[in-house]
């Protein structure tokens, strides 16, 4: 049984704190938060204690954590965590700074212990089914991926302003994703963006409406799409383009009834958001953790891949402010 110990206890901790307790080799022992009573609450959901992080990693009886904390406390906790003799699964981004995420990775690397990047979309069964699709040759070569990502309603600007902005914070799962499914980084990054969902947004730095084309060293591209809004639900999808035909996967939809009339075909609207539409990811990353932590394999989604990431949404960062493309190798 894998003793597991919760760092964080805000909406996505509830998320895992569900996948670890469904679990049946792993157990909850202990949640922390930066505010105790949160913490408190949570524990008591799921029949657990509260305590500090410097407790659950200290605590030799527990052989991993979940880092579910704000992004600017990751590499600080990996470090920790694995120092100790911890496994980790840590919540998207490694860090904010791409040279404070390789530090984490040279210094966590050297520990030996295993740590994973929850990067939940590799685990919807949907991409995977692409994914193995495209490995098995079914439409040849791989050449144009288009990946799109709207979320229904941007974030608080007060969240916006601590996030890194929307290609650390949101593109970054497209980024891995494209990653996941090219199974290369790119070499150059382009990118554009604006604010038009909410002028306080851009009033902080950022913006909520972005595209990024990619390049490979092959030749092949990549074209990611993300909106802070879309009033008609979560919506995310992917094409795939290859020599010998194309794989694609639509939206999850709130229901599969479609009625057709003379009116016209209608169907419904695709689900709300990221819990609604990937809660089965969640639990299937984490029994992929499981499983490679008590098997003592290799876990699927390496501290390499976060930092790998990172810097793809870091030579957007810079792209968009240059007004020209930045060269991975480059960052």
């Amino acid at each position: 049984m894998l003793k597991v110990g919760l760092l964080g206890a805000g909406r996505i901790a509830g998320v895992h704190a569900t996948a670890i307790s469904s679990h049946p080799d792993s157990e909850l022992v202990a949640i922390s938060d930066f505010y105790p009573e949160t913490a408190r609450k949570l524990a008591e959901q799921y029949g657990t204690e509260a305590r500090t992080s410097e407790e659950i990693i200290a605590d030799s009886s527990i052989d991993a954590v979940l880092i579910a904390t704000s992004t600017d406390t990751h590499s600080d906790l990996i470090e920790a965590a694995t120092a100790a003799g911890k496994a980790v699964l840590c919540e998207k981004p490694v860090d904010l700074s791409l040279e404070r995420a390789r530090a984490c990775l040279k210094n966590a690397s050297a520990s030996g212990q295993p740590v994973m990047i929850g990067f939940n979309r590799r685990f919807d069964r949907n991409f995977g089914a692409l994914k193995a699709a495209l490995d098995a040759g079914e439409i040849g070569k791989a050449e144009l991926l288009a990946i799109t990502s709207y979320d229904p309603a941007p974030p608080p600007v007060a969240y916006v302003k601590v996030s890194g902005g929307l290609f650390r914070d949101m593109m970054i799962h497209d980024f891995d994703m494209a990653n996941f499914l090219m199974g290369e980084a790119p070499v150059s990054v382009s990118a554009i963006g604006s604010s038009i969902v909410d002028a306080e947004i851009g009033a902080a730095g950022d913006v909520d409406t972005a595209v990024v084309t990619m390049t490979y060293s092959d030749g092949k591209i990549a074209v990611i799409r993300n909106s802070r809004r879309a009033g008609f639900g979560y919506d995310q999808r992917v094409e795939l383009l290859g020599s010998e035909g194309m794989l694609q996967v639509e939206n999850m939809l709130e229901n599969t009834v479609v009625k057709s009339t003379t009116e016209g075909v209608t169907s419904a609207k695709p689900t709300y958001f990221f819990l609604e539409r990937y809660m089965p990811a969640y639990a299937a990353e984490w029994a992929a953790f499981v499983e490679a932590v008590t098997g003592n394999g290799e876990v699927p989604v390496t501290l390499e891949d976060g930092v790998a990431a990172l810097a793809m949404a870091e030579a957007a960062t810079q792209s968009r402010k240059l007004q020209k493309p930045v060269m991975i190798a480059d960052v």
